[in-house]
């Protein structure tokens, strides 16, 4: 069984899908690690819940980005991860991370790259007037969401209410991504 970690920021709803997944065995795996730069987040409570370690700091508390990555990477492999998962993770990776688990970091973004890359995609495509949103997940690279593309869906959405609209792709992102981890930890 390999071992995953997973990267978030926030509430943790992909974290939440992940983590019900690897119990249920739909995803071959055990998340061996859930990292997270914000104390206070949600996903904090929701790691409890699964009996998942956690690694939650604050870079402030590190002299620089290069500090609390190295501190990331030697957590990693003290659990034996193998796989990295982004997952609402508001935090650009260095090369501290990528040299360490080079094309074994994946991130899931909520638009169909390579439109409507950074923080605000939703808004961001919400507000160009765009017809078909849809979501990525990608191998991290030392791009702002670049990458080789592992999987994308779409879906059509032509109404007015950006909440309704954050929703169906939150209602995408979960499968989308329990989907494509199954499948790499199975080495397809």
């Amino acid at each position: 069984m390999k071992t995953i970690a997973v990267f978030a920021s926030g509430s943790g709803s992909n974290f939440e899908a992940l983590a019900a997944a690897c119990a249920d065995g739909r995803i071959d795996a055990r998340i061996g690690l859930m990292v997270c730069d914000r104390p206070g987040a949600y996903v904090n409570e929701r790691a409890a819940r699964y009996g998942v370690p956690t690694f939650t700091f604050r870079p402030k508390d590190y002299a620089s980005k290069a500090d609390y990555e190295r501190e990331i990477v030697r957590r990693l492999r003290e659990a034996g991860v193998e796989l990295i998962c982004l997952a609402g993770y508001m935090r650009i990776v260095s090369d501290v991370l990528l040299e360490a688990y080079p094309e074994r970091i994946i991130n899931i973004h909520p638009s169909l790259l390579p439109a409507f890359k950074g923080a605000h995609a939703i808004a961001d495509a919400f507000a160009y007037g765009v017809k078909v949103f849809g979501v990525t997940i990608h191998y991290v690279n030392g791009e702002l969401d670049g990458g080789r593309i592992l999987a994308q869906r779409a879906f059509p959405y032509e109404g007015d209410d950006v909440g309704e609209l954050e929703a169906m792709v939150h209602a995408v992102e979960h499968p989308l991504y329990v989907e494509t981890v199954a499948r790499l930890v199975a080495g397809r």
